[in-house]
């Protein structure tokens, strides 16, 4: 099974607004989204695992959604939002690969890697 990510936003943008009302909620959402941390948190090492993650992804695209399409008060057609998102996603996909990054392997798994800040070499791609 493939996803077709534009269709899928579409898909959720229209059951959200349905079903959570319209606007940004962006407090809302990030009130959820902490919940669902301390439950993947909770979760480590069960079945639930999955899901509780799944949660957090799908909270997410309802955040970024949102601030993109509540953002121009819901003048632009949803699929134009949708695919808003999906060239957000895949550029700061790209922004990141470009990025110079630490070894992991001398890196703490209980914290986070970011990127290598003050490259001059790369600091016209950030």
């Amino acid at each position: 099974m493939t996803l077709d990510l534009q269709q899928h936003l579409i898909r959720q943008m229209v059951f959200s607004k349905a079903t959570f009302g319209p606007g940004a909620r962006t407090n809302g959402v990030l009130d959820h989204i902490q919940k669902e941390i301390a439950e993947v948190r909770e979760s480590v090492g069960t079945v639930k695992h999955i899901e509780e993650w799944t949660d957090l992804v799908i909270l997410s695209l309802d955040g970024l959604t949102r601030a993109i399409w509540a953002g121009t008060e819901y003048s632009v057609p949803v699929d134009q939002a949708a695919a808003h998102a999906v060239r957000s996603i895949t550029g700061k996909q790209s922004k990141n690969e470009r990025r110079d990054w630490p070894d992991w392997r001398g890196m703490s798994p209980d914290k986070a890697i970011e990127h290598v800040r003050g490259n001059p070499e790369k600091a016209h791609l950030e």
